[in-house]
């Protein structure tokens, strides 16, 4: 689900916005909210039996490792998209 929303939202957020900081803050607002559902999902079904997601006896340091890195590619993703919309409106205006 953080994936999704990192791959939907990140880059849109970073071009149409116009301010970096309100693009980030947007962004994060949808990967934290996302981020919360998921990690609900995965430990109601850690709590009924299933180890897939996370392993039965140590922390889950992996998951969040992973949630880590899609959060800081979803905030490269935002500055790409911002860097696109700066380089076409000065394109533009020349």
């Amino acid at each position: 689900m953080i994936a999704v929303v990192t791959v939907l939202l990140a880059f849109p957020l970073g071009y149409l916005l116009r301010s970096h900081l309100a693009a980030n803050v947007a962004y994060a607002i949808a990967y934290l909210w996302a981020f919360t559902f998921q990690s609900l999902y995965l430990t109601l079904s850690w709590v009924d039996g299933d180890v897939s997601a996370f392993p039965k006896d140590a922390f889950p340091l992996s998951y969040g490792i992973v949630a880590s890195a899609i959060f800081g590619v979803g905030f490269g993703l935002v500055a790409v998209g911002h860097w696109v919309r700066a380089r076409r409106t000065a394109g533009a205006a020349v």
